[in-house]
């Protein structure tokens, strides 16, 4: 196996290569590789997702509905995920692709499977209402800017009334 091809595959499995000189040519060393390394390569806000048991759960494939005339209607593309413990339902029919459909479902699945088991703790609720305020934080400064705009403006209209000679 050669040395380029061994390094595309480290990087593949845990996303980066540490490269490293002690007096020698340039030698590569391997981070140790772990499940978390593969999960979280990449991602900005990791959050620790409940892992789903593929018996828990019942997936069926039916034809979406939506924009997209002869090629959603006639096909079976939208998946149809049932968690079985808890009775949640998931549809998603955001692609013609039926597996990233199936990808896409499973996250869905483990985003509101972890609302349900964590409730108020879940962070993906926490991240919601984070971005909430944030953007209620957004439109409260820039409804204040606009009106300190307007305020502005009509004190020049007050000083500078037409006809007034100045000057």
């Amino acid at each position: 196996m050669s040395s380029r091809l061994f390094v595309n595959l480290i990087f593949q499995v845990t996303g980066k290569v540490t490269w490293g000189t002690s007096g020698r040519p340039p030698l590569f060393t391997v981070p140790p590789v772990s499940l978390a390394h593969v999960q979280t390569a990449g991602k900005k806000d990791y959050i620790d997702l409940p892992v789903l048991n593929e018996d828990e759960l019942d997936e069926q494939f039916v034809r979406g509905s939506g924009p997209g005339g002869q090629a959603t209607n006639k096909t079976s593309n939208c998946v149809v995920l049932r968690h079985i413990p808890t009775g949640i339902v998931v549809k998603c029919h955001q692609t013609r692709s039926v597996e990233t459909n199936r990808k896409r479902a499973r996250q869905i699945m483990r985003e509101k499977l972890e609302v349900t088991y964590k409730g108020e703790e879940s962070d993906i609720l926490k991240n919601k209402k984070e971005s909430i305020q944030r953007k209620q934080d957004k439109r409260k400064s820039a409804n204040e800017n606009l009106e300190r705009k307007r305020l502005f403006k009509e004190a020049l209209m007050t000083d500078f009334k037409p006809g007034d000679d100045r000057g």
